[in-house]
Order: C-alpha cells, then structure tokens, then sequence
C-alpha cells in the first residue's frame, strides 16, 4: 500500500459515511420514534470535526480521526447481530467505517514517516 493509496481510501470511507449516515438516517429508514432530525443531530456532528485535516492531509489527524469511528463501528456490528430490516444498512456502514479505519492507519503511518514524525528513536541515540 501507498501513501496516496491510503489517502484515498480513508477519504473515500470518511465522505462516504458521512454521505452514508445523512441518507440512512435522513431518508432511507429514519427512526421512527425520535425523527430524522434527532438522528441526524446525534449521528453526523462528530464526523465533521476531523475535516479540516483530513482534507489538509494531516497525519496527526488521520490518527486521531480513528477514535472518532468507533461508535459508527459499534453501531454496525450491533444492528447486524440484533436488527433484521436493517442488516444491509448497517453492512454498508461498517465497510465504510472499516475503509476509513485501514485508509487513516496506513496514511498515518506513511505520512509521518515520510514527514519524519517517529516517536521510535533512530539507532545509535540514547
């Protein structure tokens, strides 16, 4: 895998699921109960706030911008396992999640590399 590669990969997972929670929650099956706008204030905020440096290509961003994937993760795996009408909804997300979790890795680690940010100590330093 590239640098460039992974780049893409983690765009095209991180603008996907945005795209992706906005429809499902938006127009696709929205919640019956609470509404779209509920579901869509709890869901797409934290997905904005890594965009900034994602789109600048920072690597520290990319790092972090993992954690921020964990509960749309969570969620997936939870509706496959418990809710039937909506496994494909959820499939598509954790594919989505999971692009953008292997895309922000691998151009975290490329990129700080090629940047120099290591925090392994070179050979010979104390």
């Amino acid at each position: 895998m590239t640098t460039q590669l992974a780049r893409k990969l983690a765009l095209a997972g991180y603008f996907g699921l945005i795209l992706w929670v906005g429809l499902w929650h938006g127009l696709i099956s929205p919640h019956p109960e609470l509404g779209a706008g509920f579901m869509l204030m709890l869901w797409l905020p934290w997905l904005f706030i890594p965009m900034p440096g994602m789109v600048r290509g920072n690597p520290y961003t990319h790092a972090w911008a993992i954690f921020l994937i964990m509960p749309y993760f969570l969620h997936a795996l939870t509706l496959l396992w418990v809710d039937e009408g909506e496994r494909w909804l959820a499939l598509v997300e954790l594919l989505l999640a999971c692009t953008m979790f292997i895309g922000n890795i691998y151009y975290a680690k490329f990129r700080g590399r090629e940047l120099g940010l290591s925090i392994r100590k070179k050979k010979g330093q104390n």
